[in-house]
C-alpha cells in the first residue's frame, strides 16, 4: 500500500479518516505539525493530509516548513476555511490541493488518487477490459475506484491470465507456473478468490471441470 501521513488533531475526525482510508492506504496518524515534520523528514510518504487548524504550528506553517526542508511529498490541506483567499493562501504555502470541511470521503479519495497518480511511472500496461494492469508496479487500476495494490503472487497469477486472455488454465498448470513447490491446488483457488475480491468477481471465470479463464466480459 502507498503510505499516507495524516495530520489531524480532532480526536473524533482523525480516526474516522484513518479507518475510511485504511483499506487502500497505509495511514500514519499524528496530531501535531511538529510530530509530522519529524516523521516526514525521516520516513518516505506518498502523500500527506494536513489539517489547517492544528495546535501550535498551524497546518499552513507546517506545509511551508515541509517545503523549506525539501520535503516534496504531495500535500492536501483540510480546512473549515473555504473562502477563495483561504484556498489561495494554502496553495501558496506549498500545498498541492485544498479541501474544505465538511467533505465527502469519495471526493477526498479521488483527490488523493489524483495527487499520487502523476508520481507513478507508467511501465508496462496491459488492458483487461476497462481495467489497466501494471505488473511492474504490482497495481491494477479500477475504472471505479482507482489504483489497487497487488501482492507479488497476485501479480504473477494475473500476468499469466493477461498474457493469454482466451486460454483456459488448469489448476495444475497455474500451480506449477506461479506457486512454490509443495503448494496445493487449493492455494490456486485462494489466490483467484483474492484477485476477485480486490477487483471484480467476473475478472476471472471458473470453467467447470477445466480451470480458470480471464472473464470474457473483460476482454476488449
Amino acid at each position: 500500500m502507498k503510505r499516507l501521513l495524516l495530520v489531524e488533531d480532532d480526536a473524533r475526525l482523525g480516526p474516522i479518516i484513518r479507518d475510511v482510508l485504511a483499506p487502500q492506504w497505509h495511514v500514519t496518524l499524528v496530531e501535531t505539525a511538529e510530530n509530522a515534520l519529524d516523521l516526514a523528514i525521516r520516513e518516505p510518504f506518498d502523500v500527506m493530509i494536513v489539517d489547517r487548524g492544528l495546535p501550535g504550528m498551524s497546518g499552513e506553517q507546517a506545509v511551508q516548513e515541509f517545503r523549506r526542508r525539501s520535503v516534496a511529498t504531495p500535500i492536501l490541506i483540510l480546512s473549515a476555511l473555504g473562502q477563495v483567499h483561504d484556498r489561495v493562501d494554502g496553495l501558496d504555502a506549498g500545498a498541492n490541493d485544498y479541501l474544505v470541511k465538511p467533505f465527502e470521503f469519495e471526493e477526498l479519495t479521488a483527490r488523493l488518487r489524483a495527487l499520487t497518480r502523476e508520481y507513478v511511472s507508467p511501465g508496462q500496461c496491459l488492458e483487461i477490459g476497462d481495467w489497466l494492469f501494471y505488473p511492474d508496479h504490482r497495481e491494477i487500476v479500477s475504472p471505479y475506484s482507482g489504483r489497487v495494490t497487488l501482492t507479488d503472487t497476485e501479480t504473477a497469477l494475473l500476468s499469466v491470465f493477461a498474457a493469454e486472455p482466451t486460454r483456459v488454465f488448469s489448476r495444475e498448470y497455474l500451480l506449477a507456473r506461479v506457486f512454490a513447490h509443495g503448494e496445493s491446488e487449493t492455494t490456486v483457488e485462494s489466490y483467484v478468490h483474492y484477485l476477485r475480491r480486490k477487483t471484480d468477481k467476473d475478472l476471472i471465470r471458473t470453467i467447470r471441470g477445466q480451470g480458470y479463464q480471464l472473464g470474457v466480459s473483460q476482454l476488449r
